[in-house]
């Protein structure tokens, strides 16, 4: 599934690398924080081979949240309801965690028309619909979404062992009857 528009890609190894170096970097520290030319010279491309790539800088973040997107969906398509709880668990204990980068994305972008909120609204659109396809009811997956995003919030800002827990407490909970 495509969540952004996108131009069409010029596969190289230099695109590779700056993408890579980006997502690294959008999501450590932020995407409006960070310029072209920190992307750039920690990528050790010139602004020349950025720009053929990326048109603009919303363009890479485009590209971003899609590489994200379709990691995300090589993973749950198709997951079961255990299958989804444990990948949330898991998500929140990585030691490199920083959140959920559709969150994190859409809290850097305000306007609900820019390119960045309508791709982060795609891929939460996708993932509800694979949370309601394995729970088989939209309240349910309705429920454990907003379960996710406030552990993946309260992992990310304070005790990401507590919020695992917390949510997998609260998830037993919900879950349908086998």
């Amino acid at each position: 599934m495509r969540i952004a528009t996108l131009p069409t890609a010029k596969n190289s190894e230099a695109r590779d690398r700056l993408l890579r170096t980006a997502s690294a970097i959008f999501y450590t520290e932020g995407i409006n924080s960070v310029g072209v030319d920190y992307i750039v010279a920690a990528s050790k491309v010139t602004r020349a081979t950025f720009y053929r790539h990326f048109p603009s800088k919303t363009d890479l973040v485009l590209a971003y949240l899609q590489a994200a997107h379709d990691a995300i969906a090589a993973q749950l398509t198709g997951a079961t309801v255990e299958a989804l709880i444990e990948d949330v668990r898991a998500s929140i204990q990585r030691r490199e965690f920083h959140g959920c980068a559709f969150i994190c994305a859409a809290a850097e972008f305000e306007e609900e028309d820019h390119p960045v909120r309508r791709a982060v609204a795609a891929h939460r659109e996708w993932y509800f619909g694979v949370v309601r396809d394995a729970f088989g009811d939209e309240d349910a997956a309705r429920h454990f979404v907003m379960l996710r995003d406030g552990a993946f919030v309260g992992a990310h800002l304070g005790d990401a062992e507590l919020a695992a827990e917390t949510f997998r407490q609260l998830t037993s909970r919900s879950r349908p009857a086998q």
